[in-house]
Order: C-alpha cells, then sequence, then structure tokens
C-alpha cells in the first residue's frame, strides 16, 4: 500500500449531459474531463468515480412501469405503506432475498450480494421520463467500470481506475453514505491485520474499505440535486490492482446478522 497522503482533492466534472440508453458513457466522462478545471491531465494517483445512476441508464438498466403488473402481495404493501405497487413489483424481482418487508420499508439481498433498500431500483434523478420509469442496478458494475476505464484509456493514455458508486442506508445510523458497488484498476479492500499500529500493537481485524470511502468522498461533490454523475478523486494514494467488487461482499458464514 502507497504512504498515507496528507491531502486529498475531490473534483467534480462538469457539463455530462443527460445520460441515454445506447450513449457511450466513456466518451462523455472523456469530454467532460477535457472541460472540467484542474481535472486534466490526469494524474496517477486519480480514480474516476460514476454514479451507478448514469451508469444504468447508458446500459439500458431501465424498467417502464406502464409494463408492470404487480404481483397481490406487491399491491398489498403498497395500499398499506402508500408505495407505489409497481416498483415494489420491480424490487421483487430484483431480489435474490426478501430481508425484511414491514413498515413500509423494503430490505432485500440482490443478485450481486448487496442487501440494500429497494433492491437498488431507483426513481430518482432519471431524467424526462421521471414518474414513469425506474433505474436498476447495474447487473454487471464491475464489468461497467472496466469499459469506462478501458475508453479513458484509449482516448487520454492514463489508466485510471474506476468506482461505480451507489447511495446505500445502514444499519442503526440514520442517513445515506455513497459505496462502491463496482471497481476496475485498484484493490477494494487494505487488509492491515498482521501489521502494527502507531504504537507498535499488532492489528487483527481491520480491514479498510478503500472503494466505498473513495465514492464517499466523491459524493461530498457530487450531492443528489446537482446534476453531477461522476467525480475525479485526486491523491488517494490507492493500490492497484485488477479487483472485484466481489471481494467487498460478505459471505453467509461471516454474516452476523443473517
Amino acid at each position: 500500500m502507497p504512504s498515507m497522503p496528507s491531502e486529498l482533492r475531490v473534483i467534480a466534472l462538469e457539463g455530462v449531459p443527460e445520460v441515454r440508453t445506447g450513449d457511450d458513457l466513456a466518451a462523455l466522462l472523456n469530454d467532460a474531463i477535457a472541460r472540467t478545471p484542474h481535472a486534466a491531465p490526469l494524474r496517477e494517483d486519480d480514480v474516476l468515480v460514476v454514479t451507478q445512476k448514469v451508469v444504468s441508464k447508458a446500459e439500458g438498466a431501465i424498467v417502464d412501469l406502464s409494463t408492470v403488473r404487480p404481483r397481490p402481495e406487491a399491491s398489498e404493501f403498497a395500499r398499506r405503506f402508500d408505495r407505489d405497487a409497481r416498483q415494489v413489483e420491480v424490487v421483487l424481482r430484483e431480489a435474490r432475498r426478501v430481508v425484511r418487508m414491514e413498515q413500509g420499508v423494503l430490505i432485500t439481498e440482490t443478485e450481486h450480494g448487496f442487501v440494500c433498500a429497494n433492491g437498488g431500483v431507483d426513481a430518482s434523478n432519471v431524467g424526462p421520463d421521471s414518474g414513469s420509469v425506474v433505474t436498476l442496478l447495474p447487473r454487471d458494475p464491475d464489468a461497467s467500470a472496466a469499459r469506462i476505464r478501458e475508453g479513458v484509456r484509449e482516448r487520454t493514455g492514463v489508466d485510471l481506475p474506476v468506482v461505480v458508486s451507489d447511495s446505500f442506508g445502514r444499519p442503526w445510523r440514520w442517513g445515506i453514505v455513497d459505496v462502491a458497488i463496482g471497481v476496475s484498476g485498484l484493490a477494494p479492500l487494505d487488509d492491515l491485520r498482521g501489521s502494527v499500529d502507531h504504537d507498535g500493537r499488532p492489528m487483527r481485524s481491520t480491514v479498510r474499505a478503500i472503494a466505498d470511502e473513495l465514492a464517499s468522498a466523491a459524493e461530498l461533490v457530487l450531492g443528489k440535486t446537482a446534476g453531477r454523475p461522476a467525480a475525479v478523486v485526486r491523491g488517494a494514494g490507492i493500490r492497484r490492482g485488477e479487483g472485484s467488487i466481489r471481494e467487498m461482499v460478505m459471505p453467509p458464514e461471516n454474516d452476523l446478522f443473517r
């Protein structure tokens, strides 16, 4: 792992247009990098964080709610808690497992292994069709990150690690934070077990969630209402590698809350 940085910079990319299905997202991001002050030229210690929403829209991970016919369970849940039954139905379709479905809250495990509210199905920031469509999580977020990384490398010559981010809630704490749901070109975890702390004591359980920290840092300049879907995080001192988001998903045998 590179030495710990003493300074970090996060640069929101400017002028990314409304993304539609089939758009070349890497090309749009390359254009934004070129026009954003201080983003270019890219540096070797840069990481590109891209929000899930634009990735899903570019890849066509979208459902037209007018085509959805809710099952009775979805309709009853929606009636009781003033939800859109069609959205509830989409969440159930996307679920590998329903973790909790009560008090108007629907928490599921996705096919990726993520445990999150509404299975990542989202009706916000979907563009001109707001109210009639929802986005799904990308089917393979690591592959999505890899395609963006390759598109940036082809144009700029810089092998820029990429993180795809999304907003997740957290047990026992109010508020959402952005976390990584896909990575390419970096190790998502920094395993410090076996090393010693500043006092010389061995660390037995410390594993830093580097990819999540990058996603959260980027969200501070992206926000939820500014129309900014990507940022360059500069100077984080990440460890490069061909990591996968699967490394961050806790296996069932280690999950004390399952």
